[in-house]
C-alpha cells in the first residue's frame, strides 16, 4: 500500500520544497557583492589609499618610469624626506579650466589617474625638502643647507650635483619646498621661483605620501627610509 507523502497541514510550498528555494538566485548575490566590493574600494581610494603611475624619471633611482605606487592619504603630519604625491595646480601647473581639454580627453585621464595605470595630468610626485619656516639654500660646498645644517642626500641620482642652480628660499607657513631625486631631470620648485607662490606647494594640495610600490612586482615594497635632515 502506498502512503502519500504531503506537507504538513499549513506548510507553505516553499518549505515543502526544503530549506534552498527561498535563497536568491546566485546572480542577484553576485551582483550584490560585486557592488559591496566596489564601494569599500571607492572609499578606500577616496579616504586611505590610492594608486597612482610614476610617468617620468624625475624621481629616479627611488622610483622610476612606469613604476605603480600606493599612497598613503591618512597623513598627520608631513616631514622633511618624506615623497608625497600633490595636486600640482596653482603651483606647478596653471589652474584648469573646463574648456581647456575636450570632455573624452579628461574623461579617459580621469579613470586611468583613478585606477592607478595611466599618468595623472595634475598630479606630481617629489620628495619634501624644506617645511614652514625653513630656510633652504643651494649650495654650501655642494650640499643643500636647511636652517643653515648641509643634508645628507642619499637618495639623489648617482652623479647628480644637489642643484645646478642656486637659489636661497624662506618656506612660508602652510607651503612646502619640493625637489625631486633625479636633480638634473626633475622640473620641481626650482623651476617655478618666478611663478605665483615662488615654487612652493600648499600643504592642503598634497594628497598623500608614498607609502610602497606594488609595480613591478620584483621591486615591491615600502620606499627607503631616507629622511632629508
Amino acid at each position: 500500500m502506498d502512503v502519500a507523502r504531503s506537507a504538513p497541514v499549513g506548510a507553505t510550498a516553499s518549505a515543502a520544497a526544503g530549506p534552498h528555494a527561498a535563497r536568491p538566485p546566485i546572480g542577484r548575490e553576485l551582483a550584490l557583492l560585486v557592488g559591496v566590493a566596489l564601494a569599500l574600494t571607492l572609499l578606500l581610494r577616496l579616504f586611505v589609499v590610492q594608486a597612482f603611475y610614476i610617468p617620468s624619471g624625475s624621481m629616479e633611482p627611488t622610483l622610476a618610469i612606469g613604476d605603480r605606487v600606493l599612497v598613503n592619504k591618512v597623513t598627520d603630519d608631513i616631514s622633511r624626506g618624506d615623497v608625497v604625491v600633490f595636486d600640482g595646480r596653482g603651483s606647478f601647473t596653471p589652474a584648469e579650466t573646463v574648456g581647456e581639454q575636450g570632455v573624452l580627453l579628461r574623461a579617459s585621464r580621469a579613470i586611468g589617474g583613478f585606477l592607478g595605470v595611466a599618468p595623472s595630468d595634475r598630479d606630481y610626485v617629489k620628495r619634501v625638502i624644506g617645511v614652514a619656516g625653513d630656510r633652504v639654500v643651494c649650495c654650501d660646498a655642494g650640499r643643500l643647507t636647511v636652517n643653515g645644517v648641509p643634508l645628507t642626500e642619499p637618495y639623489v641620482m648617482p652623479g647628480d650635483t644637489a642643484s645646478e642652480q642656486p637659489f636661497d628660499v624662506l618656506v612660508p607657513a602652510g607651503r612646502l619646498w619640493l625637489m625631486g631625486d633625479h636633480r638634473s631631470d626633475s622640473a620641481d620648485s626650482r623651476a617655478h621661483l618666478g611663478d605665483p607662490g615662488g615654487g612652493m606647494v600648499r600643504v592642503d594640495r598634497v594628497v598623500g605620501e608614498v607609502a610602497l610600490r606594488f609595480w613591478p612586482l620584483p621591486e615591491a615594497g615600502p620606499l627607503p627610509a631616507t629622511a632629508s635632515r
